[in-house]
């Protein structure tokens, strides 16, 4: 079972389960690809929700090397999924979201007060 506090998601592709996850390594290959100097220009690119089929192939293909498994993009390119288009941008996007997380409310303190404080 995908481990969420580690930023890992369980998806299935060709009927089998895989455990995504993007890891260091896997953020470096995808600012590589997309052209991002740094990690806040690769979230913002992400946040703009405007992704390619290319864009979804190569963040699972990231996310599924990251947790270890051995596919090319070309192998993911292949692989089918059940609801098609929408199940692809689902598994992109909760990759997405275990990894970068969801902002926190612009109202809510950055940490809980300290016993002192409260």
């Amino acid at each position: 079972m995908a481990n969420a506090k580690r930023g890992e998601i369980d998806a299935t592709l060709d009927g089998r389960t895989y455990r995504l996850c993007l890891t260091l390594g896997a953020l470096a290959e995808l600012e590589s690809g997309f052209g991002a100097s740094d990690l806040v220009a690769l979230a913002s690119r992400f946040e703009e929700r405007r992704l390619s089929a290319r864009d979804i192939l190569r963040i699972i293909g990231c996310g599924l090397r990251g947790a270890g498994n051995d596919v090319s993009d070309e192998e993911v390119a292949r692989m089918k999924v059940s609801q098609g288009l929408a199940g692809y941008v689902r598994i992109a996007a909760d990759l997405l979201a275990a990894t970068f997380g969801e902002a926190p409310e612009q109202d809510a303190p950055a940490n809980p007060p300290t016993p002192q404080d409260a």
